[in-house]
């Protein structure tokens, strides 16, 4: 199975590849889709739109796995999240791929058993179960924390 793992942001998207073959995790790509601050709004939701699109053309996932926004104390925020996951999710549904959405606690914890694990600690746990993989910001660990979480999840039928 190959899972494309999305951490979703207006500033930076991350992403991540990796095959999952039974207990085996097999490290592919990962990087960051890179929104120009100086666009506007919809120009920054069409850049993430069309790099998930390439992405997905160029990797051919099977499923796809998602951060869910959470409320944070900025409503405006939330919102403005809301739209770049949505620009992801847009991107992936237009072919077919299905997809899965885990909260930021759930994911922490399938990685590192502490649901209010920092970033830190999930870029060691990133590098412990992907050594091929040299994350160079959070959102790219984080993608790939996504990742991993379904390829942790998808063992047990839910």
């Amino acid at each position: 199975m190959r899972i494309l793992g999305i951490d979703p942001g207006l500033l930076h998207t991350g992403w991540a590849i990796i095959d999952v073959n039974g207990p085996a995790y097999h490290y592919v790509a990962s990087g960051v889709i890179l929104p120009k601050t100086t666009l506007a709004m919809p120009a920054r939701l069409a850049t993430i739109f069309r790099g998930v699109d390439d992405l997905c053309e160029q990797f051919s996932p099977d499923v796809c796995s998602i951060e869910i926004t959470f409320v944070n104390q900025n409503p405006k925020t939330t919102l403005i999240l809301g739209h770049a996951r949505a620009a992801a999710i847009v991107a992936v549904a237009g072919r077919d791929i299905p997809i899965f959405e885990y909260e930021p606690n759930k994911i922490k914890k399938a990685l590192t058993s502490a649901g209010h694990a920092g970033k830190e600690q999930i870029y060691k746990m990133v590098r412990m179960l992907m050594p091929a993989a040299n994350p160079k910001t959070p959102d790219e660990s984080d993608a790939i924390a996504i990742a991993l979480t379904h390829a942790n999840m998808s063992r047990f039928k839910f």
